[in-house]
């Protein structure tokens, strides 16, 4: 089973309006900050993470993916483990297979060889580095006194982030003769979450973002550098300011894509509310205060494209 959905707009003459953010220079926080409000997405160049310990985990997450179904569905498990074609339990299909991890765990208990866990342990802490680093420089530009108020929310070994490796294979139903050449969902439409998410892709491109006025846009595959998406709970957290990013991704007649992702999420019991350093005062707040684990709960049980922030919005109050 395939969803299928219209071609989507390109953008002209190879241009990629997707800011890119040089985190190596503190004077970026203020094209952070901007990139966060006009596109809740953008791209990190600079960011030290070894590009030797990307390869070794692509290479080790290929290597996996290769392997025959029976030998991948002895991982099968929910929420964490191996699956296909189906993404959570609400109904939600795409041409995607995937593994997905708890990324505070140090892999031991996972039963994959030696270079592989090696590969994933290195790899979440390097990206959890670079995601604090980056957090800080968003506290910067917010004028938040405290830089790390937004980083010690995904700092610890408490908090519940997930790392995820998907794999598209090439579909062979996108065709112009046989389906009207409509594109095929690898991944549906959705927003993440989490405070903010990390991704890092192969040479395949695929991945498109919803713009504000509602058209999509691809994204230009880059291995060597790193995509950021804006997640829900850091919308509630700038009380609007920062825009939770739509996103989805397309299957490629050809081509395999390969993705890992890190999603940088608080504690179960960590409150999510608008900062108070950000607004004047309480009645300023668009968003009922919740705590991690009651939005996790929600999204959980949601369809992918589901506006799961709706439910925690504050009513205006002269419509109460």
């Amino acid at each position: 089973m395939a969803v299928l959905s219209k071609p989507a707009a390109e953008p002209k003459s190879g241009f990629s309006p997707i800011p890119v953010i040089d985190i190596s220079d503190p004077e970026s926080k203020h094209a952070l900050i901007k990139a966060c409000e006009d596109f809740g997405f953008f791209k990190v160049i600079n960011h030290g993470v070894s590009s030797e310990l990307v390869s070794v985990l692509e290479h080790e997450a290929v290597e996996f993916f290769s392997l025959p179904k029976s030998e991948k569905t002895q991982l099968a498990g929910y929420p964490f483990g191996y699956g296909s074609r189906e993404i959570g339990r609400n109904g939600d299909v795409g041409w995607v297979e995937y593994l997905l991890m708890n990324a505070n765990l140090d892999f031991g208990s996972v039963p994959f060889p030696g270079i592989f866990r090696n590969a994933l342990l290195e790899y979440t802490t390097s990206v959890r580095k670079m995601t604090c680093h980056v957090l800080e420089m968003m506290a910067d530009g917010l004028g938040i006194k405290q830089r790390d108020t937004l980083s010690k929310l995904v700092s610890d070994q408490n908090t519940d982030s997930m790392f995820r490796l998907n794999h598209y294979p090439p579909c062979p139903l996108i065709n112009k003769n046989t389906n009207g050449g409509k594109n095929v969902i690898g991944f549906g439409e959705h927003t993440d979450p989490q405070i903010i998410s990390v991704l890092r892709s192969n040479n395949t491109s695929g991945l498109q973002i919803n713009l504000t006025d509602g058209s999509w846009i691809s994204v230009p595959s880059d291995p060597s550098s790193f995509y950021f998406n804006v997640c829900d709970s850091l919308q509630v957290l700038t009380n609007g300011r920062f825009k939770s990013v739509k996103h989805r991704v397309l299957a490629n007649s050809r081509k395999s894509r390969v993705s890992m992702i890190y999603f940088a999420g608080p504690s179960l019991t960590q409150r999510i509310a608008p900062l108070t350093c950000l607004i004047d005062n309480e009645e300023e707040s668009l968003y009922k205060e919740f705590t991690w684990s009651e939005y996790k709960n929600s999204a959980d049980n949601s369809r992918l494209s589901d506006n799961r922030l709706q439910r925690f919005k504050k009513k205006p109050i002269n419509d109460s």
